[in-house]
């Protein structure tokens, strides 16, 4: 490899970051980690790789969240350098590479980085790694931080410089540094030129439940075309920018443009252009060409300069992954852009001089906007970032310093398909079939539509069906077996990167000779990808069907796929309308699925089991199948004596003890337990309806088994059940402390009403004529002298008189009113003036209630 350093003189001639190289210069001389902070355009991305790479003889790896900003990186230094693209810079990219052994500095995107460390954790020959746009928050980027500050813990020698343009600075310096102290940071600031602000909002709204308003996108390029008209006229040399939040809507202005506007070149930047048109709008344009207008998404926000820009129109929106927990949906959203996002596109039109921003709303709507964007980490599927740290040996992120932990359930979720896919063990470990996956550089799911789809469809469809499904293609009537008929005989920039990610996929595939390839097969390949995501009509409209999938979610399908049983389903995502038929989601992409084609991809999820309920006080049974949540077929069957006595715990869980009819006999013994219980603990029993239907195994055995065998809860015997639960030897003395009955002086025996278990305060009860209770001079108490009774004294007519828990006091105080009151009412009947001394003729002494 070379060591010729790089000119830094000629490549910083002016950037603005020029000035400091030297302060990076000293951090790096205290610290192998740094942390650099710049504006966009400032020339950080071109003039501090060389700088690493003069200070080393290894090679400099760059990172970008993007493939076109990773090759107009490399295409820039390589060009200042004065060398050709591919020798001393490189870049390497998803389907594409130029480099050669004497590189020095090779830009990639972080995918690429991280499956580079999978196959070599060492990073052989590479002496320092620089991590771009880190304030994007990208998911790749986060688990690059991580994972490289674990590689640094053994090669100290590795340099690791985190860059932005907007950065929490002080946090991200924390986690790159060392244990002892953080990393140091490299802030650098320019003067900015004048930004003139505008605001020009829609009278209608931006968004609506199917996304942005064709309303809304066509107020845009009336104000884009207004503003470029003036621009013109005022500097000729200036050009537009336009943000909006994705290449739909990017391709919607930018033809509104074209067709409303004359003298101007509309362009289009975004992801799916090919690499040679994305490259002509980055390079900018000659002084004899017209005023360029270039609509782009957010990539034109930082990762790329576009030069000769002095007018921005922002549509304030963006585009991000969103994750439905409840239905176990990701998808991408368009949402309110973030204030930092729209600063930072603002920062294009003063990059060379004073510039302009309109922004498509009110300040209020701005002013309500979220101050940073969500890091991708919080809010999108994790299962390819799962399996990554399976591999590296940090299940779910142990160990690791990130940013942010993953979400638990995000990762619960996504280890839940990684096992399912066979990609981890219990333990959360790689298996070996997981390992392969990974090598993969798609999403674990396609991967493992490649792999197990090959032999049987073909490598050739199965690569077509995971290049269009990993891609951003756009499938007319959710069809996705149409959708690669018309890319095959297509010619466009999207079909022409679609075949060249299918022969990308292929090469990975081994050949599966003998197998006929047939547009049949689509939805097998589909399947294997998602097989909780296999889906079955349930229910046919005019406008379209609903289908049910194996996860439980209900979606709804239009067009040509409405008319099938079974469906793969490859996207789904939340939506209202008629499109939705009511379910709150739609099927954007699909395939005709054969029952047999079904079974084969969701094997773990094929269920055949008897389901029997308690329902009507008797059991009742049905044999069903399932595929997940779907239901294939069901059959009345006879329940197992297993099966109905499960069906019956279930029913009282459900539905509690109330299912049964309590005779007053049953009742009046869990009262009379509930309250010895209540004031002796162990080893009396916890009767409530929590405790009794925890433990129904231990008093209602024999009742379960004949309710299974059919026996009606009406007529189940819950007395002697509740006898089961009396704890020998204690039970003995049961009708001692909590009597059924209280001997009363007169000798009559009157029912006790027990307070029912969740009467938790309430006392024991004895409704009885006053009379009758003559000779009694105190009150009297129930478990051993604990419980004293509640008398409801009652007049000879068995009226109300009085309600006292203290005889004592009744007799020396109220007593004397109430004598007073009913001795002219009831003369026949006696009312002494001392009744505790009173002894009627028949008078026993009830010793069990002393």
């Amino acid at each position: 490899m070379t060591t010729a350093a790089f000119d830094l003189a000629a490549i910083g001639a002016g950037l603005s970051f020029t000035p400091a190289v030297e302060a990076l210069r000293a951090a790096l001389d205290t610290s192998t980690s740094v942390v650099v902070s710049a504006p966009p355009g400032t020339g950080k991305t071109t003039l501090v790789p060389p700088l690493l790479a003069s200070r080393s003889s290894g090679r400099v790896i760059v990172t970008q969240p993007r493939r076109v900003a990773a090759r107009a990186a490399a295409r820039r230094l390589a060009q200042l350098d004065g060398s050709p693209l591919g020798t001393r810079v490189g870049f390497t990219v998803r389907g594409e590479r130029a480099i050669a052994p004497e590189t020095r500095v090779e830009f990639v995107t972080a995918g690429v980085l991280l499956r580079r460390l999978l196959d070599d954790p060492g990073l052989t020959g590479v002496d320092a790694v620089i991590i771009d746009e880190v304030h994007e928050r990208a998911i790749e980027t986060d688990l690059l931080i991580g994972l490289l500050s674990e590689v640094r813990q053994l090669r100290d020698d590795l340099a690791l410089i985190a860059m932005s343009a907007t950065l929490d600075a002080a946090r991200i310096a924390a986690v790159i540094g060392s244990d002892d102290a953080p990393a140091p940071v490299v802030e650098h600031e320019v003067p900015a030129f004048p930004l003139t602000e505008r605001w020009a909002a829609s009278s209608a709204p931006r968004l609506d439940e199917r996304g942005v308003t064709r309303t809304f996108l066509e107020h845009v390029a009336r104000t884009t075309a207004s503003a470029a008209v003036d621009l013109r006229r005022d500097d000729s040399a200036a050009d537009v920018l336009v943000f909006a939040p994705g290449a739909r809507e990017v391709s919607e202005i930018a033809r509104r443009l074209r067709d409303t506007t004359d003298g101007f070149d509309v362009r289009e930047l975004h992801g799916r252009l090919p690499a040679a048109e994305q490259d002509a709008v980055i390079r900018g344009r000659r002084p004899d060409e017209p005023t360029r207008v270039i609509v782009a998404t957010s990539l034109a926000e930082s990762s790329l300069t576009v030069p000769g820009v002095r007018l921005v129109v922002d549509t304030c929106l963006a585009r991000a992954p969103q994750r439905d927990a409840a239905r176990g949906m990701t998808g991408l959203v368009t949402t309110a852009a973030s204030r930092s996002s729209s600063v930072q596109r603002a920062g294009r039109a003063t990059r060379q001089g004073p510039g302009t921003v309109v922004r498509c709303v009110d300040e209020r709507t701005y002013a309500t906007a979220p101050a940073r964007p969500t890091p991708e980490i919080a809010s999108t599927d994790l299962a390819d970032a799962a399996l990554l740290l399976a591999c590296w040996g940090a299940p779910g992120g142990t160990g690791l310093r990130l940013i942010d932990p993953l979400p638990s359930q995000n990762l619960a979720d996504a280890l839940r398909v990684l096992h399912d896919l066979g990609a981890i063990d219990d333990e959360g470990r790689a298996t070996s079939a997981g390992r392969d996956l990974a090598r993969i550089p798609t999403d674990p799911r396609l991967a493992r539509a490649l792999r197990d789809g090959g032999p049987a469809v073909g490598s050739r469809l199965a690569a077509e069906v995971v290049a269009l499904l990993g891609g951003d293609v756009r499938t007319a009537d959710s069809d996705v077996s149409q959708a690669i008929v018309a890319l095959r005989g297509a010619r466009s920039p999207e079909a022409r990167r679609w075949r060249s990610e299918a022969d990308r996929l292929e090469r990975m595939t081994a050949p599966a000779p003998g197998v006929r390839p047939d547009l049949d097969g689509v939805g097998l390949v589909i399947a294997l990808a998602f097989p909780e995501r296999i889906a079955r009509r349930v229910d046919r409209t005019a406008e379209g069907a609903t289908f049910l999938l194996a996860s439980g979610t209900r979606a709804g399908v239009s067009g040509p796929l409405a008319a099938a049983e079974w469906l793969a389903v490859a996207d789904v995502t939340r939506a209202g309308g008629r499109a939705s038929a009511g379910t709150g989601a739609v099927v954007r992409s699909a395939a005709m699925l054969t029952e047999e084609q079904m079974e084969r991809a969701a094997s773990h999820l094929l269920t055949d089991r008897v389901e029997a309920e308690f329902v009507g006080g008797r059991v009742q049974a049905r044999r069903e199948r399932r595929v997940g949540a779907i239901l294939r077929s069901s059959a009345p069957v006879r329940a197992s004596a297993s099966e109905g006595r499960e069906a019956v715990r279930r029913a009282l869980q459900r539905e509690g003890l109330g299912m049964f009819a309590w005779s007053a006999s049953a009742a009046d013994l869990r009262n009379r337990l509930a309250l010895l219980h209540r004031e002796r603990g162990a080893p009396w029993p916890d009767v409530s309806d929590d405790a009794l239907v925890a433990a129904l195994d231990s008093w209602l055995s024999p009742e379960l088994d004949a309710l299974a065998g059919g026996t009606p809860a009406a007529r189940v015997d819950l007395t002697s059940a509740l006898r089961r639960l009396l704890p020998w030897p204690d039970a003995r003395r049961f009708d001692e402390l909590v009597p059924d009955r209280l001997e009363v002086p007169s000798g009559s025996r009157i029912r006790i009403a027990y307070p029912a278990p969740d009467e938790t305060d309430a006392p024991p009860v004895v409704a009885v004529k006053l009379q009758e209770c003559f000779g009694w001079a105190e009150t009297p108490r129930l478990v051993d002298g604990r419980v004293p009774v509640l008398f409801h004294l009652l007049s000879p007519a068995g009226r109300p008189l009085a309600v006292t828990g203290d005889l004592a006091s009744f007799w020396s105080g109220p007593y004397a009113q109430v004598r007073a009151e009913m001795r002219g009412r009831y003369p026949k009947h006696p009312w002494p003036e001392d009744p505790w001394a009173a002894a009627p003729t028949r008078h026993t002494t009830n010793r069990a209630a002393r």
